[in-house]
């Protein structure tokens, strides 16, 4: 009987199958049986059986994620930030090109990123390029194929201000070029979807409280600008893809590019889906993000999207900043930074959402990792099945957890978490079969080639 390198024995495990028990080899990183029972006959060097409590999950796929550097690494970083992912179930991220100096726009942003990356990373990582006006002219779009050549995973781009002056947005016009040119080497678009226009005509976001800042991004901004992707979608053919569905609003046009063929894909993110608007506490501008929060009926219509296939994934958009960033005292949302630290607690968020809805935990899973997966286009991962990465994660689904944002790994002390009672907790990350300690740096690059 040959001998492998690990088995790891469970009596519940989610499978392509189904919830199973079952027995995992695995040989050089790779899983290469899964045989019904855990005690199927396997002999190994190594041997990992789960508690009764625990259920042996693939490692999650986050493809949007802000790690921020180099050039703010103050914010975040590689090495609390994949260390954040490990603790949270997550066995590889993608890295959104923004927010770190240089961003991802070009071959020298690319291997800036790459470097700084080096023997600091306790998951895997791939890049996504950026779209932005720089490159996407009609004689400058070269970048994008430099850098799809180069294994980006597809190209973000902003309608509306990114937030950091070195990322600029895209006017339909310049959405239609790239596209064009994203289209023609089979690329995908990626795009935070907000109209400008829309924004500008809001209210401007000012002072604590909540309804507010949510008057100041209006469902309208993402609707508008969501029917611009489509549109751009159906006539370049490009692969498109919203990221952070936030307003349900835009639902029904979705529905209808799918059913006329649009090549469209749709995330939304575990703060959309498990916290409502009506919750947010004045001045707490650890909640601002956008597109926003926002009310309980419309995180309703998400979720019933989400089971209904029309929300394809579900990722964190870790996007951290420094406390002083998110003017704490004085509680300002209209000056405050954007963005949500849930990349650790995402898992958990949304098991003790779904579990309260009755929704399985291997729908849950499979919104967190094979779909991002599929969707980002990430190979090898996303699946407990014979010949991928042997990538997984041990988690009680029914273990208490009480976040303290202190206590999280993410460089900076904030999450909307914070305080919050939840049930789920990863108790162990294996990559490639090894597991995944604090010191854990044999994490790699991954590339979409």
């Amino acid at each position: 009987m040959t001998e492998h390198a690990l088995v790891v024995r469970a009596r519940r495990a989610l499978t392509p199958e189904g919830e199973r028990p079952v027995s995992v080899a695995v040989d050089d990183g790779r899983i290469t049986e899964v045989l019904s029972g855990d005690d199927a006959p396997l002999t190994a060097g190594r041997e990992l059986r789960l508690a009764e409590d625990e259920v042996l999950l693939p490692g999650l796929v986050d493809s949007h994620v802000h790690v921020n550097e180099p050039g703010r690494t103050e914010w975040e970083g590689f090495a609390s930030a994949t260390r954040a992912a490990a603790l949270g179930g997550v066995t590889t991220l993608v890295d959104m090109p923004l927010n770190s100096v240089p961003p991802t726009t070009t071959l020298d942003g690319l291997r800036a990123k790459r470097a700084a990356a080096e023997g600091k990373l306790a998951v895997d990582v791939g890049f996504w390029g950026g779209a932005v006006p720089e490159n996407s002219g009609p004689d400058t779009t070269e970048t994008l194929a430099e850098l799809w050549d180069e294994g980006v995973f597809g190209f973000k781009s902003f309608l509306s201000p990114s937030g950091v002056d070195e990322f600029g947005h895209l006017s339909p016009e310049q959405l239609h070029t790239a596209a064009t040119a994203i289209q023609a080497f089979g690329g995908r678009l990626i795009v935070h979807a907000e109209d400008p226009g829309v924004l500008a005509a809001a209210p401007p976001a000012a002072g604590r409280e909540y309804a507010d800042f949510l008057a100041s991004r209006p469902d309208a901004a993402e609707h508008a600008a969501i029917s611009l992707v489509i549109d751009t979608a159906r006539r370049t053919g490009v692969r498109a893809h919203i990221l952070h569905l936030s307003s349900a609003s835009a639902l029904p046009l979705i529905a209808q590019a799918r059913a006329e063929g649009v090549p469209l894909t749709v995330e939304s993110c575990p703060h959309y889906l498990t916290l409502a608007a009506e919750e947010v506490p004045a001045g707490d501008t650890s909640y601002k993000c956008c597109p926003p929060i926002r009310g309980a009926a419309n995180r309703d219509l998400l979720w019933r999207a989400l089971r209904d296939g029309l929300i394809d994934c579900v990722v964190s958009d870790h996007s951290p900043s420094t406390p002083d960033l998110k003017d704490l005292d004085t509680g300002d949302f209209g000056t405050a930074w954007g963005g949500v630290s849930g990349l650790q607690v995402g898992l958990s968020a949304m098991w003790t959402e779904a579990r309260g809805r009755g929704v399985g935990l291997a729908e849950v899973v499979r919104w967190m990792s094979a779909e991002p997966a599929r969707v980002s286009g990430v190979r090898g991962k996303g699946s407990i099945a014979p010949g991928l990465d042997a990538d997984l994660a041990v988690f009680a689904p029914e273990e208490a957890v009480r976040v303290r944002a202190g206590a999280l790994a993410h460089r900076n002390p904030l999450s909307a978490y914070d305080g919050a009672e939840l049930r789920g907790r990863v108790r162990r990350t294996l990559l490639r079969g090894r597991e995944v300690g604090p010191d854990s740096v044999e994490g790699r690059m991954i590339t979409r080639t």
